[in-house]
């Protein structure tokens, strides 16, 4: 594959989490010309090697200035759920930045299977996706995986109390390390691969909630119990455990879509972009143990 190390390349969201990283990543691979895009550029002050643009959604000016001269650009999905159809609006708007900015390839964060998804925000990604695919532009969607760093927070409860409610059943899903989506998306924007595609980026294995209960067992020395419910006990649950309104619908919309096998999905595309394997569920917990308060 071809390689654009040297080529304009931006990053958006480069002060959250997943866009630092990626920064990072492209800079100790070489990067000659990369920029990092953000709203708040005064976070990245001490970044070596990047050029800082101030970048917002919202304020299609400054997505012009931050996009100039760019030959590709990653638009990391803002996390602007809290208002329906704004991130929509802010996404389409980062769209069409790119083409008037001349991009030559844009690639985008997505979810896995957005089209029939029971995540509240699937409908954000769907609309992106179409936006992509209608500009014209060269894409490359990449369809991540829940992250693995959701597991510490779905696991508190069930830690403490040695019980875990769950409507998921025996539906899979194939949890995935920030830092293996990181690491796929910089390959993805500093490497040519193939034009116009979809890439699933999953960890290495397909797990069940009992699966996942076993190995946070094994780990943390505590014993859980899977407890299987119907959606609508999970949600009284929920809100009888003092969870904020907006959130309850996430949870119970993501057991929901394990159960319907809309999460069992597992590919191969982390380790032939970056040439090694993503991290596994169990290794995964190890490393993270203190956050289990283990």
């Amino acid at each position: 594959m071809a390689d654009f190390l040297h080529s304009k390349l931006v990053v958006t969201g480069a002060s959250g989490h997943l866009g630092r990283r990626v920064v990072e990543l492209l800079v100790e691979k070489g990067a000659t010309r990369l920029v990092a895009a953000t709203r708040t550029p005064e976070k990245l002050a001490g970044l070596s090697g990047v050029e800082l643009r101030k970048a917002d959604f919202s304020d299609p000016a400054s997505l012009d200035a931050a996009f100039a001269g760019a030959d590709r650009v990653l638009v990391i999905s803002t996390d602007r759920i809290d208002v329906p159809g704004l991130r929509i609006q802010q996404h389409k708007a980062a769209v069409e930045a790119a083409k008037r900015a001349g991009v030559k390839r844009i690639l985008y964060t997505s979810m896995l299977n957005p089209d029939r998804s029971h995540i509240p925000f699937a409908p954000d990604h769907l609309e992106t996706e179409r936006a992509i695919e209608q500009s014209g532009l060269e894409f490359t969607i990449l369809r991540v995986s829940w992250y693995a760093e959701n597991l510490p927070s779905s696991l508190a409860a069930p830690l403490a109390t040695g019980k875990w409610f769950t409507s998921a059943g025996n539906g899979r899903i194939s949890y995935v390390a920030r830092e293996d989506v990181a690491r796929a998306a910089a390959a993805a924007l500093a490497t040519s691969g193939g034009a116009n595609e979809r890439l699933d980026i999953t960890g290495p294995e397909l797990l069940t909630v009992p699966e996942i209960a076993k190995i946070a067992s094994e780990v943390t020395g505590k014993p859980i119990e899977v407890v299987n419910v119907s959606d609508e006990e999970l949600e009284k649950g929920l809100a009888a455990a003092g969870l904020p309104p907006f959130v309850i619908p996430l949870v119970v919309g993501t057991d929901r879509n394990i159960r319907a096998g809309y999460f069992d999905v597992e590919s191969d595309a982390v380790q032939r972009l970056t040439g090694k394997p993503p991290q596994s569920v169990r290794e995964f917990l190890i490393a993270n143990r203190a956050a289990l308060g283990a």
